[in-house]
């Protein structure tokens, strides 16, 4: 692994993809906790207001807040470690490890910033890891905008309307994404099957440790610790 190549590529993009990261059994382990946990039709976390609003079907759960070791191998492994430091510097800190589930039929989620841009040192790192495939046939790929993070604000307009030069990313089992807080993001409906993706959230020494706590749709921003829509943006 060129680490030094790898962050290049991520300083230019605002995301790298790295297939074939996680060993298949790890994933296979991985996916059956997460599988056992959610079940097939767990209930929503936010109100139908928030769901309706920011078009994001997402169920998360935090596995290590509640004692569950089996993710801790990942989060510990010195390979995803180096490679955070380098795209981080020293100093940088996890946050929580996130399993997001949403299930067939459902939306994904709209285009958003996981925290605002006003601040460029101020920003997350999603670590996300993939333990099935994802596929055009199971719906629910992830469509970045390449650069955004350099960008600023995520524009107001359509919730899920594409962007011109938008990349969609396909990731198979064991496939480790980087993904820059600020870059614009969203992902795609769910088709045929259940979507898991687990997400070590990691932050740069610069950040607060309440950095995820405003999420900026493109018709608002959102605060998760008041529950409320703290603006509303239209185009």
């Amino acid at each position: 692994m060129n680490i030094q190549s790898l962050k290049s590529d991520f300083d230019r993009d605002g995301y790298l993809v790295i297939d074939h990261f996680f060993d298949s059994s790890l994933m296979d382990h991985l996916d059956e906790v997460i599988r056992n946990h959610f079940g097939d039709r767990p209930d929503f976390c936010h109100d139908d207001a928030f769901i309706n609003k920011s078009q994001t079907e997402v169920v998360p759960w935090f596995p290590q807040q509640e004692n569950c070791g089996d993710f801790d191998s990942i989060e510990h492994d010195p390979r995803l470690e180096s490679l955070t430091e380098a795209v981080l510097g020293k100093g940088w800190r996890t946050q929580y490890c996130m399993v997001m589930f949403s299930r067939q039929g459902t939306a994904g989620q709209a285009w958003h910033q996981d925290c605002p841009s006003d601040d460029a040192t101020k920003h997350n790192l999603n670590r996300l890891v993939y333990t099935r495939d994802i596929s055009d046939e199971t719906g629910g790929q992830i469509v970045v905008v390449p650069g955004s993070f350099r960008h600023g604000e995520l524009p107001a307009g359509n919730p899920v309307g594409d962007f011109e030069n938008q990349v969609v990313l396909t990731p198979a089992k064991g496939t480790l994404i980087l993904l820059h807080g600020h870059t614009w993001h969203r992902v795609l409906p769910i088709k045929s099957e259940h979507r898991y993706s687990t997400n070590y959230r990691a932050a740069p020494q610069s950040a607060p440790e309440d950095v995820t706590d405003i999420c900026v749709y493109r018709n608002m921003r959102y605060q998760f610790s008041t529950s409320s829509v703290v603006e509303e943006r239209k185009a």
